[in-house]
């Protein structure tokens, strides 16, 4: 039988002297496999059985990482299996793979798998909320073996912290990722379903917005004196022209922007539809300005912390822009321009609705009940939008 001394000191062997791989025997079909390398001698143990007629061997790691006393319990507990008429190295592979299989079937890695096919929604919140809120308790368990109350558990944290509409959006994202869990057949059933009416109903919210051009003007002229980055004071500046979601703006690409035709053409994140954002001379000269800057990269508005314009700007960038301006969130948001749009598109200006809410990017139907294509009275809403940003720039010099 082998001791201690003689593994730790099996590299100064006798048989060492030939410089090449030998054999120390322990009792039982163990032995530790002294083989020469270009960092001095590796110290294996090796396991050798016979199973089905045919000799067979196992590897139990490396010496001292595995000390003498380890690889003997691996080796009895190798052949408790082969007396039950288990192969050990099968027995192994098998562990591996189911191994395997609970992690790929655990909560966080089917999510992230969800998040990276959702390729129309660029949006960094989703994970957030998951790895703030969900993932540290349930992320690494099986999604087969998380129950409702498991996911309330975490749903309750939130509640605790009184922000009720992030428990809300929380559960809403779990959902979803059990149902993608569901088609993908990982998952019976979207748990979340069963937690209906658990939370405390969470208040409507509506963004800030301003609508009355004495207040308007006023913001308009303060962007434009903005002192802060060229990226985001452009951001600012083309926010009020195209009234787009915030989150579809910060993420703009310069591959979908075409300013020769003056269209701006990308895929809507809440509806996952074609969508057409036509471009007035304004809004091109902000664009044309930025392009030296930002143009390298993918995104027209890229995150200062990645100059290589890989990642887009963050969620908070432009907010913390209006607020370093003086304009409190109870006064306006990023949102709020399309708001502002909306009313003064209609009740100053005299646009038909259909237009709006189709510039909007809300759902639009004609007189025979059919959705409205990207296309749809595409000459219509390119004066619509030169009138919008025409309009803008004369409040810019109302008293």
């Amino acid at each position: 039988m082998l001791t201690d001394t003689a593994c730790r000191n099996a590299h100064k062997n006798d048989k060492a002297s030939l410089g090449k791989a030998f054999k120390l025997a322990d009792e039982k079909g163990l032995y530790l496999l002294v083989n020469p390398g270009v960092k001095g001698w590796a110290k294996w143990w090796r396991f050798k059985y016979h199973y089905g007629g045919n000799e067979k061997g196992l590897s139990f790691g490396t010496y001292p990482d595995v000390t003498l006393g380890q690889a003997r319990q691996r080796r009895d507990d190798a052949r408790k299996l082969l007396a039950d008429g288990i192969d050990p190295g099968e027995n192994r592979k098998a562990v591996k793979e189911s191994r395997a299989a609970l992690a790929t079937n655990s909560l966080e890695v089917i999510a992230r798998e969800w998040l990276g096919k959702k390729s129309g929604d660029k949006s960094d919140r989703p994970i957030r909320l998951l790895s703030q809120n969900i993932f540290p308790w349930l992320g690494s368990k099986p999604i087969t073996d998380i129950l409702p109350k498991d996911i309330l558990a975490c749903i309750r944290r939130i509640e605790a912290r009184g922000t009720i509409e992030t428990a809300h959006r929380t559960l809403q994202i779990t959902g979803q990722v059990f149902r993608y869990g569901v088609a993908t057949g990982r998952a019976e059933r979207d748990m979340t379903q069963d937690l209906r009416g658990a939370l405390s109903p969470a208040k409507g919210k509506h963004f800030a917005s301003m609508t009355d051009h004495k207040q308007v003007a006023p913001l308009l002229r303060a962007i434009d004196a903005f002192n802060g980055t060229l990226t985001v004071k452009s951001a600012l500046q083309l926010a009020p022209l195209v009234f787009v979601r915030p989150g579809e703006l910060r993420q703009a690409e310069w591959e979908h922007i075409d300013l020769d035709t003056k269209e701006w053409r990308y895929l809507v994140t809440k509806t996952q539809t074609p969508h057409i954002v036509p471009l007035s001379t304004q809004a091109i000269e902000i664009l044309v300005n930025l392009h030296p800057l930002t143009g390298h990269g993918r995104y027209v508005f890229p995150s200062a912390r990645t100059p290589n314009g890989t990642r887009a700007m963050s969620d908070v960038a432009l907010l913390a822009a209006l607020r370093r301006m003086g304009f409190d969130k109870s006064e306006m948001t990023v949102h709020g321009f399309r708001a502002l749009a909306r009313t003064v598109l209609d009740e100053v200006l005299g646009v038909r609705v259909d237009y709006i809410e189709h510039q909007l990017a809300h759902s639009v139907r004609d007189v025979n009940g059919r959705a409205y294509n990207r296309t749809s009275h595409l000459p219509e809403r390119h004066k619509m939008m030169q009138d919008w940003a025409d309009y803008l720039d004369g409040l810019k010099t109302t008293p």
